[in-house]
């Protein structure tokens, strides 16, 4: 009897520990910050910074920085030049060498208006120069469309949902990841804007799920400060 309570516990002991283990039943975070900062009536620096975790604060999975050139058409189409950089741990809950990459990209975006909504197309192009480890590094190329729709709830608060599909164009199976979510977003003020959200991650053999938190700050440099 006292052999079969010892076996039951350590049956029970290896199960937790091979459920802590499994991405799939954690719900991890993304801490985010966006910026907009206009300097001119047609330019805008974007920056970006986003810390991304495979729990709540623990287990760190990625951090990504990205800076780029926007420049207005109109108030309806723009157009990114940028610069990114990540760095990355490809195993949950165990060691391993981190993974990082540069990464240039464009991006197209479009906004509409359907009835009260706002609709945000954003088509990126992405050409990632990957450093896997001291001997291998690869380039790849990835086309991503997103859909961002958003509903004001008042003049502080919005909901949105947003749809991202990932393509990998040097794979003979295209697809790489699908991200769908949504969340609220809070206006503090005319500079400030908090972001919260839950998200999944669908990728061909995976789905992860994550919340999001942010600060989305939008300055505008062209305007005169009255001293």
């Amino acid at each position: 009897m006292k052999k079969i309570s010892i076996l039951l516990c350590l049956s029970l002991l290896c199960f937790k520990i091979q459920a802590q283990n499994s991405t799939k039943n954690n719900l991890g975070t993304w801490y985010m910050y966006n910026g907009s900062h206009k300097i001119s009536n047609k330019f805008a620096l974007k920056t970006m910074a986003h810390f991304r975790y495979f729990e709540v604060a623990s287990e760190f999975q990625q951090e990504i920085y990205r800076l780029g050139v926007n420049y207005s058409f109109n108030p309806k189409l723009n157009l990114t030049l940028g610069l990114s950089y990540a760095t990355a741990d490809l195993v949950y809950n165990e060691p391993s060498i981190n993974l990082y990459e540069y990464r240039f990209y464009e991006d197209l975006n479009v906004k509409s208006k359907w009835g009260k909504f706002n609709a945000n197309h954003r088509f990126r192009l992405e050409h990632r120069f990957i450093h896997k480890d001291i001997y291998n590094n690869v380039t790849q190329s990835w086309i991503r469309y997103n859909l961002n729709v958003a509903f004001p709830l008042s003049k502080k608060w919005n909901a949105y949902a947003f749809n991202e599909l990932f393509l990998n164009l040097d794979r003979s199976k295209r697809f790489a990841q699908n991200w769908t979510g949504a969340g609220f977003t809070y206006l503090l003020n005319s500079i400030v804007k908090f972001k919260m959200g839950y998200f999944q991650i669908k990728t061909s053999t995976n789905i992860l799920k994550r919340l999001q938190l942010g600060i989305i700050l939008n300055t505008n440099h062209t305007k005169k400060i009255n001293i």
